[in-house]
């Protein structure tokens, strides 16, 4: 017989949760039974009383803030308060099984977009057969026409991608955004690992999962194979923005775990197309750069004229082949959410394969078709700013009210091009505790994926950044609108 168990068996801080109808629990059946991958956590969380979780929770705070594990929100008054990331001791389970499955589905997508960036800034030939439309790409805001005729170092544009999926209620996952980019987030995957082996240690003993602590050597291993040199070890830096930017502890950790130079770009000067770091011993080369800063920052001679971060001249080291920038600029032209819809024809076109993850309709307004119905059936859609991140410009229509989405139509009407819409997806829930009412519930939540391309090397973290929205029936899980996250288990086969 099955051990099969249900949840109206746990006490304590699961009391009282909540099905909700509709809507796919991954701990949960409809029937409220324990799904059997869950059955040894629950064993363990059955044991905790209130004040035992609460005391848990409180040693998972200490262990981020001993981590340095912090962000910040743009949008907060006083510019430079950090916050501890939220963080929750339940972790998602993934099987081998469906692991595989998205494994395979994010690096075909994540090649087939390599190629399509390839192919814009050069021959063009997708946008030749109608594939895809031209004014589609050259409309984006992040197309870069400074890119053009650039072939970087292996061929490789988007070094590391980030691909948001969800799971939705008839169980099948859906990408719903690519971030090729600047994607952010990995930091919290491995401090999440971390925290969770410091306050439950016991659990992995009785879990084979598969580890996530190998990202920063794989990245670093990414970023030397497409270095410039190959003669010498090559040199690499992480670019930051500088101390207030919100991302800021991701990028210290991953040049402290990665055991290379942080920089910023008045760290760095350009000489005759070949960029230098200046050091106490005199100029240093630097072969590889993983930037966090934006394309427009960039270099003040090609993009923003009076950018004070970026290095004077780097475009032109990197046109002349003198230099590796991660991920390459005007890579955003390719993570626009408009261009998102024609993906699965961008696998077709390149790889000659039906793409393995499915993804979400979407409707362009500068469509007129598309427009017309956003407009008649806003209450029923997610609406989104095509180049935006961190949730910011998100409307959900049935979360909103008749005045948000009047004013809504008015800003769409004057810019169709900057907004698509998607149905409003049933994200699955998770099991989550929730501070203020001192037990667990249902929260949506969502996973960000992370796939590192190089010359001729291929990685997916076995795992990924579990976003929770903590805020309860909203399905925006982003940090920056209140979000928290879970640490991501991929079971071993």
């Amino acid at each position: 017989m099955s051990d099969v168990r249900s949840y109206e068996t746990y006490q304590g801080v699961f009391s009282g949760y909540d099905l909700k109808p509709g809507f796919l629990d991954e701990v949960f059946s409809p029937e409220g039974k324990v799904f059997p991958h869950y059955n040894l956590v629950l064993d363990q969380f059955k044991q905790f009383t209130t004040e035992d979780f609460n005391e848990l929770n409180e040693l998972a705070k200490v262990s981020f803030f001993n981590q340095g594990v912090t962000f910040a929100v743009y949008s907060d008054k006083a510019r430079g308060v950090e916050r501890i990331f939220p963080f929750d001791l339940f972790p998602r389970i993934i099987s081998a099984s469906d692991w595989d499955h998205l494994e395979r589905g994010v690096i075909q997508r994540n090649l087939a977009i390599n190629l399509f960036i390839q192919d814009i800034y050069n021959k063009k030939q997708i946008l030749r057969d109608g594939i895809v439309p031209a004014e589609l790409i050259f409309s984006s805001s992040h197309y870069a026409k400074a890119m053009l005729g650039i072939n970087p170092v292996g061929n490789i544009y988007n070094h590391i991608s980030g691909t948001d999926l969800i799971k939705h209620s008839d169980g099948q996952y859906y990408v719903l955004e690519d971030n090729v980019r600047c994607p952010s987030g990995v930091s919290y995957v491995l401090s999440n690992r971390e925290a969770m082996k410091k306050t439950l240690f016991n659990l992995f003993r009785k879990h084979d999962v598969l580890s996530v602590q190998d990202y920063p050597q794989q990245l670093l291993s990414i970023m030397q194979s497409v270095a410039p040199n190959s003669d010498n070890e090559p040199t690499c830096v992480v670019l930051t923005p500088g101390v207030y930017n919100s991302a800021y502890y991701e990028h210290s950790f991953l040049a402290l775990t990665m055991g290379i130079p942080l920089v910023e770009g008045r760290d760095l000067f350009v000489d005759h197309n070949f960029v230098y770091m200046k050091t106490i011993y005199g100029p240093q080369r630097v072969d590889v750069i993983y930037r966090r800063i934006d394309d427009l920052f960039l270099d003040p001679l090609a993009f923003k004229a009076d950018s004070v971060l970026g290095i004077p001249g780097i475009l032109g080291a990197y046109r002349e082949g003198n230099v590796s920038l991660l991920n390459a600029p005007g890579t955003g032209a390719a993570d626009d959410k408009a261009v998102y819809s024609y993906v699965p024809e961008i696998i077709k076109y390149y790889l000659g394969e039906d793409p393995i993850l499915n993804n979400v309709h979407t409707y362009r307004c500068e469509l007129d078709h598309d427009y017309s119905y956003v407009l008649e059936h806003m209450e029923e859609l997610v609406v989104k700013p095509v180049d935006e991140s961190g949730g910011y410009g998100i409307l959900v229509g049935s979360n909103s009210t008749r005045e948000q989405r009047e004013e809504l139509k008015k800003v769409i009407a004057a810019n169709r091009r900057k907004y698509i819409a998607q149905p409003i997806m049933s994200l699955s829930l998770h099991s989550t505790f929730i501070e203020k009412e001192n037990k667990f519930e249902g929260r949506h939540i969502d996973l960000r994926t992370y796939t590192l391309l190089g010359k001729d090397k291929q990685y997916v973290l076995k795992g990924g950044l579990s976003r929770v929205a903590l805020t309860k029936g909203s399905l925006v899980v982003n940090s920056s609108q209140g979000g928290g996250s879970k640490d991501t288990w991929v079971l071993a086969k």
